[in-house]
């Protein structure tokens, strides 16, 4: 199995973290600023549950546009032979 080597920039490791300290962010955008946090620096990368989430979350309009970019960045650092 193929590893993604990407991680999280700074600016996204901002916004997520700026996510979770939020009262009023979505469990949604919680899990996904986690889970952007948690791939920061290291060689973890999105698991099947969490790449699904996020592209529910980039398919669907109801969700803010700093969500969408948690989703994105989540995605691209998901296992590229699933």
């Amino acid at each position: 199995m193929s590893k993604n080597t990407k991680q999280t920039s700074a600016r996204v490791a901002k916004l997520a973290s700026e996510t979770l300290q939020d009262s009023k962010a979505s469990s949604v955008a919680k899990s996904l600023a986690a889970s952007a946090l948690s791939q920061r620096s290291g060689a973890k990368q999105t698991g099947a549950e969490m790449e699904d989430k996020a592209a529910r979350v980039l398919a669907s309009d109801k969700y803010a546009d700093a969500t969408k970019e948690l989703a994105a960045s989540v995605l691209a650092q998901a296992n590229k032979e699933r």
